[in-house]
């Protein structure tokens, strides 16, 4: 194991003699769900060290499709259920988080036939086991049919139709207008034979009984099945996936096609039975699969920002410029400018990290009371996650110049294919807002405590004040909401919430950073070890102290902070900075991704030639052109 070794001098809290194999060991047992972490991760994490998840050059997007829709099987042939895995919210979340490093596509596939189709049928009364062996083998692919050209996040108001036709006890699944038409599932031909689950309107003798899932079979191995038309999409942005435009004419289903439980069930007379009051309530029950896939963009996210890191960090330590002396070379890491930016994103990574596993956690025990409170935090989580590992993987590209923009290195397909997660499952400011409606009186939030202490003594060491501050921060946004709220227009509640959002937003950021900051918190004192549990507290404090750079001005002007506090805020950064800075790549090397999968990344690896071999086989499936090639005795 190499070690950074910039400064002049040790650090002044961690000392280099507990650098030893066993620190990394204790961080990534407390990054990867502890003892549970070779049954929740291992399997994944050994798939994509194979050769068969490595980048493929030289394919073209329906070519790299196809291949997401093959190793969608070998993915299905590597476990013992589809079944058990479909309904486990840990492993489906974790094959997230390590596939979405290798292919962005194949995470997607993944999601949608394991959780949203799989898990929706076993959700549901037609849900037994024998019933759906064509779908667990891979036989046929599941797809997930909900969202409508004009109808997105509010997919209560679906216009597509499934009606009741009482003379032969079957349903007519139809799209009425071109509005209705499902916007972007993946039902092409390619993958081979599909089914699909619908989402459409229940009409029963022309009455509306809401929105439920149909079970619906797309194609089989001559093609598409009468009635159902598919249009494929132009490419997006991100790993291609065959995104089509889907629509029915008067498609005929049988009587069991329509997915039924406690929230609905047609009686042999056609009557609704359900244990629901209203359509709304009956629709976001059919649909909590979308609560399961948040929980699965936010793995995803926080797999990628690890695998960024790692690439970038590796990178950072193989590359030299010119140093202060004639002839001296030293590596980009040597520099404040370079490596304080992939240290904060650590500490924002290792937030995220413990962040989503806390989150998952009380998702898989939560009683059905807690239900509402914890399915808000999943989706609070999920938009400061995705927006996080944004910010962190365009810092890793720009971090290693323009080899960085090249598909081969890995770090290109993942900034793009973040976009997707930040859409995925409710657009992030979408649920942000809907979060902070709820929140704006629901919620009790934490006034600062008042401390034993002046405040002039209060010092940005201490990790208790520190945390109390950034509770202040969600305290203050809140309590400005609701003044703002209060004082708009009677009489016109979009205005007044208008005034009030976007104290609202940020009160919801807030509590975000919150939660990421006491689950950090939460696995320092689960850490026995001792180099490495002050490791965590140096990057737990600058996690801390990043967070609330940006609020110094609110912070001081409501008395939590003294001018003092402002003005030696950049210095406590910069101490960070050196003393966590030697240990950059240790850090990173907790992330434990395969050394498979780092030696088939350019970038991560040492020396000029490895990244000219891969350009040049790159440039090899290209037409040729008047271009003329170095040889590698050029440097």
């Amino acid at each position: 194991m190499t070690l950074l070794t910039i400064q002049p001098h040790a650090p002044r809290t961690i000392g280099a003699a507990d650098l030893t194999e066993a620190t990394i060991s204790e961080l990534t047992h407390q990054l990867f769900d502890g003892h549970d972490r070779n049954r929740v991760h291992g399997a994944w994490r050994g798939l994509i060290a194979n050769e068969e998840f490595h980048y493929r050059p030289g394919l073209s997007a329906t070519e790299r499709t196809a291949l997401s829709y093959e190793r969608l099987r070998i993915i299905n042939q590597s476990i013992d259920s589809a079944a058990s895995l479909a309904l486990d919210p840990q492993l489906l979340a974790s094959l997230h988080e390590w596939t979405g490093v290798v292919d962005g596509g194949l995470g997607t596939l993944a999601g949608i036939h394991y959780n949203l189709f799989l898990g929706s049928l076993l959700d549901h009364d037609n849900g037994e086991w024998h019933q759906l062996s064509d779908f667990t083998s891979m036989q046929r692919t599941g797809t997930f049919l909900c969202t409508e050209l004009n109808h997105g996040n509010d997919v209560a108001a679906l216009e597509t139709t499934c009606e009741l036709d009482r003379e032969t006890n079957e349903f007519v699944l139809h799209t009425p207008t071109p509005g209705a038409i499902k916007f972007m599932p993946n039902t092409s031909l390619i993958g081979g034979p599909k089914s699909a689950v619908v989402a459409s309107r229940l009409l029963v003798d022309g009455q509306d009984r809401g929105v439920f899932l149909f079970l619906t079979p797309l194609s089989d191995e001559t093609g598409l099945r009468p009635g159902i038309h598919v249009r494929p999409l132009p490419e997006r942005l991100g790993s291609p996936v065959d995104h089509c435009l889907t629509s029915f004419d008067r498609v005929r289903l049988p009587r069991e096609a329509l997915l039924e439980g406690e929230h609905g069930r047609l009686t042999p007379d056609a009557e609704l039975s359900s244990s629901l009051g209203n359509p709304r309530k009956r629709f976001l029950h059919s649909i909590r699969r979308v609560t399961w896939g948040k929980l699965c963009m936010s793995a995803a996210s926080v797999g990628v920002s690890r695998a960024a890191l790692s690439i970038a960090v590796r990178r950072s330590q193989h590359r030299t410029v010119g140093g202060t002396k004639v002839g001296e070379r030293v590596p980009v890491s040597a520099h404040r400018s370079h490596h304080s930016r992939l240290l904060h994103a650590v500490a924002s990574t290792y937030a995220m990290t413990f962040l989503h596993r806390d989150v998952l956690g009380r998702w898989v025990d939560h009683s059905e009371e807690e239900r509402g409170e914890i399915e808000r935090l999943i989706a609070v989580s999920k938009g400061w996650i995705t927006w996080q590992s944004r910010e962190i993987t365009l810092e890793c590209r720009e971090r290693c110049g323009a080899a960085g923009l090249f598909s081969f290195n890995g770090l290109a397909d993942i900034t793009q294919n973040l976009e997707g997660t930040i859409t995925a499952e409710g657009d992030n400011l979408v649920i942000w807002v809907k979060a902070a409606a709820e929140m704006l009186f629901e919620h009790r939030t934490e006034k600062p405590s008042p401390s034993p202490l002046p405040l002039e003594e209060q010092s940005l060491t201490d990790l208790s004040f520190l945390r109390g501050l950034l509770a202040g921060i969600e305290h203050l946004w809140q309590l400005r909401a609701r003044a703002t709220l209060r004082r708009g227009p009677s009489g016109n509640p979009l205005a007044r919430w208008n005034r009030a959002s976007a104290a609202g937003i940020e009160m919801v950021s807030a509590h975000a950073r919150l939660k990421a900051a006491d689950a950090f918190l939460a696995a320092i004192g689960r850490t026995a070890q001792p180099s490495a549990r002050s490791m965590l507290k140096a990057l737990y404090r600058l996690f801390l102290l990043q967070e609330l750079t940006r609020h110094t001005g609110d912070l001081l002007a409501e008395g939590y902070l003294t001018p003092s506090h402002v003005r030696e805020l950049p210095a406590a950064v910069d101490a960070l900075m050196e003393e966590l800075a030697p240990h950059l790549s240790l850090l990173v090397e907790a992330f434990d991704l395969p050394e498979e999968f780092l030696a088939s990344i350019p970038l991560a690896n040492s020396g000029p030639s490895i990244l000219l071999d891969d350009l040049l086989l790159a440039t090899a499936t290209m037409p040729a052109q008047d271009v003329v090639v170095p040889s590698r005795t050029c440097g």
